[in-house]
């Protein structure tokens, strides 16, 4: 058995073989590097968006409502974690949820020029 698997892989077929599996794996895994490259960039540019909105649409608070608004901040941010963990859970990415309502609406958009 040991001279069959030596013969196989020092055979000119066997390096073809080694080089097309690891050909093969390394595209998979190129794959797999962009999707995660593109998630990282929807996830920036969400963000990005988020924190320009809430900076711009925020007005300041006066001293005296600092107070009431951390407490209402500590109770969001814990409905925000609570929100996020069963989310994680459930397994749905917001890439995922992009990808199906931008295909949502072309189809819908598509379907209302069609009518």
């Amino acid at each position: 058995m040991i001279e069959t698997a030596l013969a196989s892989y020092l055979s000119p077929d066997g390096s073809e073989r080694i080089e097309a599996a690891l050909s093969r794996r390394l595209d998979r895994l190129t794959r797999q590097a962009e999707r995660i490259e593109r998630h990282v960039a929807i996830s920036n540019e969400a963000l990005a968006l988020f924190v320009r909105f809430w900076l711009t649409a925020t007005p300041p608070l006066p001293d005296t409502a600092q107070a009431a608004a951390q407490v209402k901040g500590r109770e969001r941010y814990n409905g925000y974690i609570e929100a996020l963990g069963r989310r994680l859970a459930k397994g749905t990415s917001l890439a995922q949820e992009l990808v199906q309502d931008v295909d949502g609406r072309t189809v819908g958009q598509m379907g209302d020029k069609n009518s």
